[in-house]
């Protein structure tokens, strides 16, 4: 089966990109390095195609109500033009996904799910829709629209420069619309970076003239992943995939996104964990001694036992120090706690640490 490409491969592609499967698409994993790529990030600002990401449009007088009953937060709180964070579970409470979803009018919205989770998503929405008999429509249009995320402490006033509206006026999860080189698009403050930025959304046809006049560092997967790992931000199918590790929300440190006065799917299970208390969950982790934590690798006591697994884990580019996620047990999980990692067989000295591990 052949992979899925972005209306900006050939700009990639002159750019002189090196290119990586990833969630079925072909996208780009560097244009220079990964560390260049990452400090523009972090010191001014850099452009990511992020167009393998799902779009989906849920619209219609029940809209609200699918999107209650299928998110773990409660989307019907938001205004138009706000958005917010949510997991997407099952019955028994396990993260299918992650997302960010916006309210785009009084019957109108737009979630994110994962790169190739797009499908899937939009199968699920139509299939529970007929099952209760909700009035909505559901529109996969990923391979209608772009996106763009523009990160850094300069992001916003770059896109803002190129806009025809206040977008430096819209706040953290708010979006608008408006149009930057004469192209309509979408426009919301969020990212994946830890940093202040954007995510642009232009139609799929138009995605090569917003690209080419923001100016400013092109980014690829390497970069964007060191940054969110930095930021202690999750991969969705690595630090939870249900499964392979299948966690609840609460287990994956992401309870903030649970609103448990709301009746999604699987509300009764995660209402049991919060009541009862977690056995284990994600935590932050930084080695303090020489090597690098990688997916896979084994989460030892000081004594040895083995106890968890590192789901994520980089030299950070920033930090300059290795730093990684994995799930131990909650009698593991307070900041300070002594824990190793083995490393190409090698146990090192680590311990735990609060996430995020960059504060902006």
């Amino acid at each position: 089966m052949s992979l899925q490409r972005s209306p900006l491969r050939d700009h990639h592609e002159e750019r002189g990109a090196r290119f990586t499967d990833f969630g079925g698409w072909e996208m780009p994993v560097s244009f220079d390095s990964i560390r260049e790529e990452h400090a523009a990030v972090r010191e001014g600002a850099g452009k990511f195609d992020v167009s393998h990401m799902g779009e989906i449009e849920v619209e219609g007088p029940d809209a609200a109500e699918l999107m209650c009953r299928l998110t773990t937060n409660d989307p019907t709180s938001l205004d138009p033009g706000e958005g917010q964070y949510a997991a997407i579970t099952d019955e028994a409470g396990t993260m299918l996904d992650d997302t960010v979803l916006y309210r785009r009018g009084e019957n109108r919205f737009l979630f994110v799910p994962n790169a190739g989770h797009d499908e899937e998503m939009t199968d699920r929405w139509r299939s529970h829709r007929e099952r209760w008999g909700l009035d909505a429509t559901v529109e996969n249009v990923t391979r209608e629209r772009a996106m763009i995320a523009v990160q850094g402490p300069d992001a916003v006033g770059l896109v803002a420069d190129a806009s025809t509206d206040d977008v430096a006026g819209i706040g953290r999860f708010e979006a608008t619309e408006t149009a930057i080189a004469g192209v309509e698009a979408f426009v919301a403050r969020t990212g994946y970076t830890g940093e202040d930025g954007v995510e642009v959304i232009p139609p799929w046809e138009a995605a090569g003239t917003v690209w080419s006049t923001l100016a400013c560092q092109p980014c690829g997967l390497g970069a964007r992943d060191t940054l969110r790992l930095e930021a202690g931000f999750l991969l969705s199918g690595q630090d939870f995939h249900p499964e392979e590790n299948p966690r609840n929300p609460y287990e994956a440190d992401v309870g903030f996104a649970v609103d448990l006065d709301t009746e999604f799917v699987g509300r009764e299970a995660i209402a049991g964990v919060a009541e009862a208390g977690v056995e284990g969950r994600l935590v932050g982790i930084e080695l303090t001694e020489r090597g690098v934590p990688r997916h896979g690798y084994t989460i030892e006591t000081p004594g040895g036992e083995a106890i968890g697994t590192v789901t994520s884990g980089t030299m950070s580019p920033t930090l300059e120090t290795p730093i990684a996620l994995g799930y131990v047990p909650v009698t593991h999980a307070d900041p300070g706690t002594d824990l190793r990692v083995v490393v190409r067989g090698e146990p090192k000295g680590a311990r735990v640490r609060e996430t995020p591990f960059l504060e902006r």
